[in-house]
């Protein structure tokens, strides 16, 4: 008798369980005005930035293919390039919030000048900006400040080091 009480109580706490969790739960009209949003907000930054977006299978497929490029990965080296990225990725740290005026500050110290040199003298090579996902506008700094250096091959990878993953593509790390 108390096995069955005890049993009654532990569907009785999980039905209601559930019944909580749903009522926060977003159906998928909501979960589609997230994703409006998102991807607006992304195609507007591309169109301000002058940039075209390239998706994970692409990018695969131009690693495979060798393809000359310089992919650069804008977040914190220590927090997050140091123990995964993209193989063959360089690292140059960009903010979030929008950098309208260099700021040494929010690069991670670098100046303009060590950018520029990570970047490299071609200003028509294919460079590629990631950062760790759609929402996040690290990538975005980086292809606008690649842009403003006169540099004209510049594409933005927007799902970044998650998509990458997701994907099962191999990461690499620092050692």
């Amino acid at each position: 008798m108390a096995f069955r009480f005890f049993l009654a109580l532990v569907m009785a706490a999980a039905l209601l369980a559930a019944n909580v969790a749903g009522s926060y739960a977003k159906d998928m009209f909501e979960e589609e005005v997230d994703k409006e949003a998102v991807s607006v907000k992304l195609a507007r930054e591309a169109v301000a930035g002058g940039y075209p977006l390239v998706t994970v299978d692409e990018l695969k497929k131009m690693v495979d293919e060798k393809k000359p490029m310089l992919i650069v990965d804008t977040m914190p080296y220590e927090a997050s390039f140091k123990k995964e990225h993209i193989p063959g990725a360089l690292s140059f740290e960009f903010p979030i919030e929008p950098l309208a005026q260099w700021d040494p500050a929010k690069t991670g110290g670098k100046s303009q000048a060590d950018f520029e040199k990570l970047l490299g003298p071609d200003k028509g090579k294919l460079i590629v900006f990631y950062c760790g996902f759609v929402k996040c506008t690290r990538s975005h700094n980086g292809a606008i400040w690649a842009k403003k250096l006169g540099y004209t091959n510049v594409v933005r990878l927007p799902g970044g080091i998650y998509a990458w993953k997701g994907a099962k593509f191999p990461a690499e790390e620092v050692k």
